[in-house]
């Protein structure tokens, strides 16, 4: 094809990045940025580690981590970059918090329960003292619902109940964001919905999309989340204890899970946990923290 002719196109590479380029650096296979003060000042962004959150977020062969302003008045800063080439671990996680000088900064963080589990040294699933503020028996299930004064963890010392490596940060820098928790509340009640009742059948027409393995374990996002909170239609299908669960969830997010939290928050939880248990639902990590909320200091809640 001569150049002369009308549907050739030339593409030059964007240059805007190209003064923030000097900034990031590959360590050991993960893409970091090595100098969080310079990126600031490049952004003309006035950098106050209190004012700033990291998020850290990960999937089976990916991390990523974003520096958020606490108030939402300044943009989001990437810090540290995905590698499809590193797997989730304790060792990558390790390398990516020296890399972006976080022991420096000590800023807050918060991110899916995985990595929180990894940044304290637990193992990693479902085992059974999962939770890293209490002592909290995840095999008893006959205390779930009814016991809520377990006992503090008093240490992270590598094997002691379920720790494999020395923490990377301390647990009062861990926040617990409530997005995670309204996806874990509704995994919860879907999985225990009956799939023969019109409700279940009209998720699917809602989602077509969605595939029936997800569907069926209650895997959501965000926006779906959202979006079924506002479905009037879906609310008029439920009945009994799956309406009852539903309500109680609604209530929860308004009024204690979202941006304000309402004076009588302890009773939406308790309202919560009594409707999920009434439901059959099994106890996660997810509803532990809200059914045993008393023990958890409330600086460790993050809104959305």
């Amino acid at each position: 094809m001569e150049p002369s002719e009308k549907k050739v196109r030339i593409s030059v590479y964007c240059k805007r990045y190209e003064d923030l380029v000097q900034f990031l650096k590959i360590e050991r296979g993960l893409v970091a940025c090595t100098d969080i003060d310079g990126l600031m000042q490049t952004l003309s962004i006035n950098h106050i580690p209190l004012d700033w959150r990291l998020f850290i977020v990960s999937s089976k062969l990916s991390l990523k981590t974003v520096l958020l302003h606490d108030g939402n008045t300044l943009p989001s800063v990437s810090v540290g970059y995905h590698s499809v080439h590193n797997k989730k671990s304790y060792e990558n996680v390790k390398i990516l918090m020296e890399a972006i000088n976080y022991y420096k900064f000590k800023w807050q963080i918060c991110g899916d329960l995985k990595v929180v589990a990894l940044l304290l040294g637990l193992k990693q699933g479902f085992t059974k003292y999962c939770c890293f503020i209490c002592e909290w028996d995840s095999r008893a299930r006959s205390l779930h619902y009814s016991r809520k004064d377990w006992h503090a963890r008093k240490s992270f010392e590598p094997g002691i109940m379920n720790v494999e490596n020395q923490p990377l940060v301390e647990l009062s820098k861990i926040l617990l964001p409530s997005m995670r928790l309204k996806l874990g509340l509704t995994k919860n009640s879907v999985k225990a919905m009956n799939q023969e009742k019109a409700a279940f059948t009209y998720l699917r027409e809602k989602f077509p999309r969605l595939s029936e393995a997800k569907l069926k374990e209650g895997i959501f996002i965000g926006p779906q989340i959202r979006d079924l909170i506002k479905d009037e239609y879906f609310e008029k299908l439920l009945r009994g204890d799956e309406k009852a669960v539903w309500d109680s969830f609604k209530f929860l997010v308004k009024g204690f899970l979202g941006n304000k939290r309402a004076q009588n928050y302890e009773d939406l939880v308790n309202s919560l946990s009594q409707s999920y248990q009434k439901l059959g639902c099994n106890t996660s990590l997810k509803i532990h923290f809200l059914h045993c909320i008393w023990i958890f200091p409330r600086e460790l809640w993050c809104s959305e």
